[in-house]
């Protein structure tokens, strides 16, 4: 008895990964793609507001009609105290992006920043002695 033959295998072609591009797909702009960058930021004279990652931008009022889709999401996410970082993370804008986007809106009185809430990093230390004096004549 012979034992059966194999056949051989031949490797299948590999496709080539499709090239990237900067054109938006189905009208939508990618995050990455730098003509929406621009048109988010716009023009401006590049003043900048003072914000950082962890400041706090609250909305004011309601999205006005004539805001565009951005800043009608910044002020629809910001009801609550929202940080810099967090609307960025959402939006998927990065910060330079969204500092423009801020500056715009707090110079049209939309939205207000404040600082973050920054707590005493050591207790007083009285009131430390206090409780341990109390805490030993127990």
């Amino acid at each position: 008895m012979t034992p059966p033959r194999r056949k051989r295998r031949r490797p299948q072609p590999v496709a080539p990964p499709p090239p990237l591009s900067l054109e938006p797909a189905q009208g939508q702009g990618k995050p990455g793609n730098p003509e929406r960058l621009y048109t988010i930021a716009g023009s401006g004279d590049g003043a900048r507001a003072d914000l950082d990652l962890v400041t706090l931008i609250v909305a004011r009022s309601a999205p006005p009609p004539s805001a565009s889709p951005e800043e009608g999401a910044v002020l629809r996410l910001c009801i609550a105290p929202l940080s810099v970082a967090e609307l960025s993370a959402y939006l998927q804008l990065p910060f330079s992006a969204m500092t423009v986007l801020i500056t715009k809106l707090i110079t049209a009185e939309l939205v207000q920043a404040r600082a973050p809430i920054v707590r005493q990093a050591v207790p007083d230390r009285s009131l430390l002695e206090a409780v341990m004096h109390g805490l030993q004549r127990l």
